[in-house]
């Protein structure tokens, strides 16, 4: 059994309900957005259009949990530690399992997240504090606009990693070999540059202190998702929770080979 199904089944049976930053490193992690059937054409679209933030891994049938191109025996109704649970684009809750909001016509999209390129980054020599069990990087909302394509539009949320000054290159080389996992950072440095406040990471969660010696370093995130679904307000979508991935039988880089456990 993969690493990775070996996880789905932990979250599957209620025993995985944490977040998924530092697990199975080498696997893709992924983030998740169903939607309805009639916006699904509009929103791979906007997702094509905004490829550092969403960069698409794959889109399922209708009313099918499963992703089968993603890794053996997914069913996203379970599968996932955490999701977020949208009616009219506002957030209802945050469950363990969607088996009871799933419907036949949520087409579920899955989107690289920077989680998988955390280990390549530790083992390249980028020291990374929110790389560890219970610890996750922050993100935040900026002032970037999204390219808008229909109802789908809103602002690019970034996730932040505070990285060594002499680390900052490395960083930027290493994620930049990752375009599934949003590659390279879109901004390095001061962060109200691009609208960011420190003070206020999405959902109060990671870490958001910058030590001495220390750069934020900022990418561009997943979470963008909920931006763009408050924007189109479907009367139903899904997604992760923030920091809670699928994870996925894929390796985390294009080229390697996962390995199983």
């Amino acid at each position: 059994m993969s690493a990775g199904r070996a996880l789905r089944l932990e979250a599957r049976a209620g025993r995985l309900t944490g977040p998924t930053g530092a697990m199975a490193p080498g696997l893709t992690q992924a983030n998740l957005a169903l939607v309805p059937a009639t916006l699904a054409d509009a929103f791979e679209a906007f997702l094509r259009a905004n490829p550092a933030p969403f960069p698409l891994l794959a889109r399922g049938r209708a009313g099918d949990p499963s992703l089968p191109e993603l890794g053996a025996d997914i069913d996203l109704r379970h599968d996932l530690p955490r999701y977020r649970v949208f009616r009219d684009g506002q957030p209802l809750s945050d469950p363990v399992d969607i088996a009871d909001h799933w419907r036949d016509d949520l087409v579920p999209f899955a989107i690289g997240c920077s989680l998988s390129f955390e280990a390549d980054l530790v083992a390249g020599g980028v020291a990374l504090r929110c790389h560890a069990p219970g610890r996750t990087c922050s993100a935040f909302d900026t002032d970037l606009p999204l390219a808008a394509v229909g109802r789908f539009g809103g602002k690019l949320v970034v996730s932040m990693r505070a990285v060594r000054r002499e680390h900052v290159v490395l960083a930027e080389a290493i994620t930049r070999t990752h375009p599934q996992a949003h590659g390279a950072p879109v901004h390095v440095g001061a962060p109200a540059a691009i609208g960011v406040d420190l003070s206020r990471p999405i959902d109060g969660i990671g870490l958001t202190d910058i030590q001495p010696g220390e750069v934020p370093v900022f990418w561009a995130c997943g979470v963008s998702l909920e931006r763009a679904i408050a924007h189109a307000a479907p009367d139903l979508a899904i997604t992760h929770a923030p920091g809670h991935m699928l994870i996925t039988d894929l390796p985390a880089r294009a080229g390697a080979t996962a390995t199983a456990s």
